[in-house]
Formats: structure tokens, sequence, C-alpha cells
């Protein structure tokens, strides 16, 4: 079956060249009776594959079983997979099938593997060897023929040095591994998958669907979705419902993601915010006022008795030093000026060879030192809004406020 077939037949939504692999791979495998293991981050869409692989083989008109491992408590999980015998513990007041018994020529899914207890990994792994396994409290000795898939999001070889998982176990089921990548690496899957569900909920909650503007879907692609489609499936079902508008501007879609730190999205409320923004705001205040200073015992230094200013070449270079440490452009720099000397709008040479200079006064609006910041952090990360804010050291849902504040957005 051709790929694209299959994404139709499936509704997978996407063009990602790790997503198509994927899905060749899916189909290829198919057909034999090798067992898979499926790996990827928590919402990629991992439970796809497994239906892909059974209702392209053999094995599609017979059980096809999905097992969530984690969820299942360790005490019944021998009995849910392998069946048991009446009597066997309390509580068994009769005997049960297995899901390796209720499967038999059909496929079963084991999601989340990793979860499995060290017994029962034992048990799995004698019937992927021989194709047998034994009742909770039987003696006699059944025949299966199941086709286990398996998927996990853990880092496999790290549970098996932490002692969590059997290395002999992840050699039988990853015959042949598969891959997903998670959702902030299939760029433009994401407003795809955005319309999809934009859609789905339009048609299912019977109102307009809901669409992004231009800076919106930039804001989509750049965040770090750590839930991944689940996460953005989640999202578009939120906005269509509570949402008042039907175009999304990035200015409210910001307010619907949860905050990001570093690599990872976390939740930050607004007073950390705010303490983020007047550290940064003291911090550039008080090493301005150092700077200041420190240029004003230099050139105190410099005045001689007659309350003339006189520098030399050395002198001059080292109060332009100063001058550029508190970010002020050339045509700004402050010298002091004889109380009985007359002020010019530009330096010009008197009779005595002394330079004159008009003493321009610095604004110390906090408004206007985060508006500087905020277009240099811009400018410095060519308009990547996520850089700024990280350069910046705010969040970026409050870089938009700003931008948007002071106009910046052009």
């Amino acid at each position: 079956m051709e790929l694209q077939q299959i994404k139709l037949r499936f509704g997978i939504i996407g063009n990602n060249p790790k997503l198509d692999r994927a899905l060749e791979v899916a189909a290829q495998v198919a057909p034999t009776d090798i067992s898979v293991l499926i790996t990827g981050e928590s919402g990629t869409g991992k439970e796809i594959i497994p239906q892909v692989i059974h209702q392209l083989s053999k094995r599609k008109h017979n059980e096809y079983i999905a097992v969530n491992c984690g969820a299942i408590p360790e005490g019944t999980i021998d009995s849910e997979l392998f069946g048991h015998e009446k009597g066997s513990f309390t509580g068994a007041v009769g005997s049960r099938k297995g899901y390796f018994e209720v499967a038999d020529g059909g496929t079963i899914f084991l999601d989340e593997v990793a979860e499995l207890p060290l017994k029962t990994q034992v048990r799995l792994l004698r019937v992927l060897e021989t194709g047998e396994f034994i009742k909770v409290g039987a003696s006699k000795v059944i025949k299966t023929d199941v086709r286990i898939i398996a998927a996990t999001n853990e880092n496999i070889e790290q549970a098996i040095a932490n002692g969590k998982f059997r290395e002999d176990l992840f050699y039988r089921l990853s015959t042949v591994p598969i891959s997903l990548p998670p959702l902030r690496n299939r760029g433009g899957d994401i407003h795809l998958l955005f319309r999809k569900f934009a859609s789905d909920f339009a048609e299912k909650y019977r109102m307009p669907a809901i669409k992004l503007t231009v800076d919106s879907v930039q804001l989509l692609n750049e965040y770090n979705w750590p839930g991944n489609i689940r996460q953005l499936r989640n999202l578009v079902e939120q906005i269509s419902v509570i949402g008042t508008e039907r175009e999304i501007s990035a200015a409210e879609l910001i307010y619907y993601l949860p905050e990001k730190n570093a690599n990872s999205p976390a939740l930050i409320n607004s007073s950390s915010e705010s303490v983020n923004e007047r550290e940064l705001m003291y911090k550039f205040l008080f090493d301005m006022k150092k700077d200041l200073n420190d240029l004003k015992k230099l050139v105190i230094g410099l005045i001689p008795d007659n309350g003339e200013v006189e520098i030399d070449k050395t002198q001059e270079q080292m109060i332009s030093r100063f001058a550029n440490d508190i970010q002020t452009p050339p045509s700004s720099r402050l010298l002091p000026v004889s109380p009985n000397k007359e002020t010019f709008s530009h330096p010009e040479k008197d009779e005595d060879n002394y330079e004159v200079h008009k003493e321009i006064e610095e604004s110390l609006s906090l408004e206007d030192r985060e508006k500087e910041l905020i277009q240099k952090a811009l400018v410095k990360h060519k308009g990547k809004r996520k850089y700024a804010a990280a350069e910046l050291g705010i969040s970026e849902r409050t870089l938009y406020r700003k931008i948007k504040e002071y106009n910046l957005a052009d």
C-alpha cells in the first residue's frame, strides 16, 4: 500500500520525513510476525503504528488488544496478561482467560512496556521465545500464536543500566525498532494538525472553526510541545470552546500555552514574571550608577584649580571607554563644563584650545531603558522572540506583551 493511502486510511496528518520513514517500516514488517518496539515521547501517536501493522498483516481478521502496562497494578498484571485459575489468589472466585489466550492468532500491543515488573518480564520473554505461558495458579502449559508489538517513552538503555528492564527482553522485543519524532521537530506538520483538530471540533460543537494569524502560526512552531500531539489537540479543543474570537492572534494564543523554561515548558505565575522584570531593570540601573560614579571620580581628578577642563589623548580615551560602557552614543558623552564657560550645541575649540562640550542629561526612565533593551535583544536574535526572551531573562509571554505595549511588532 502506498504511503499516502496509509495516511488517508488511518487519519495520519503530516509530511515529516521521520514520520514517513516510520510508516514505511511499519508497512514493510506488517506481513511478517517480527516483534516491533516503538519508541518516542509521550503523546507522539505511538498507538497508531501497531494498528497500521495489524491491519496490513494476515492477522487483521483476528483479535487486536492494546494493553497499557503502566495502568495495571503490579499485583494483577500477570493475571490480566496470562489469566488465572480459580482460587489462585484471594478474590479469584473463578478461572479467567488472559490477553495472550484471548488474542491467539492476533496481535497484542503492550504500551509503556518499560513499566512491567521484572517478574512479568520473565513470563513475557518466555512467550516471545517459545510461544508458551502458564496461567497464575496453574501448572498446565498453554500454547499461543500472538504477535507482540511494544512501545515505550522511556530510555530503555538507561532502564537496563538501572536494573529496571531485562536486556534479553529488550533485544527480543526490538527486532525491528521504530522511532516517532516529537511534535516540536515536525515543523510544518504542527499547523496542519491544528487545522485538522480545529475542523473536527467545529463539527463536534457546531461552531465556526478557529484559525491562526501569521504571527500565531510562528508562535505555534516555536513552542516546545512537551505533550506533543495530545497537548496540541487539547489546546485546540480548549480554544474552540472558550475562545470568543475565531481568528487567534499570537497575543491571545500565548495565554493558552504553558510557560516554557529552558527546553521544557513550565507554569510560571504572574508574580514571578514581575520579579524577573524588576530584577532585570534593577541590575541595569545599578550597573549604570556604578559606571557613572566611576566616570565622575575620573573627571573630577582632571579638573584643575581654575575650574577649566583640559584633557590629553589618553584621558579622553578613558572617558570614552566609560561612556561606551553605559551604552550612550558618542554625541551624548558627559563632560563637565566650567560654570563660567559658555556652552555650545556642538564641540568647538576656544582661544585657549580647550574643548567645550554641551552637557546632555541622560534619560533614566525605566520605560525607555526597557524598550531599548527589548529592541536590542530582538535585533541581536534577528526577530526570534523565544531567544530574545531568554537573553532578557523574562518569559516569552511577557516579551509578547511588552512588544505589543511599545509597538515594536514591526
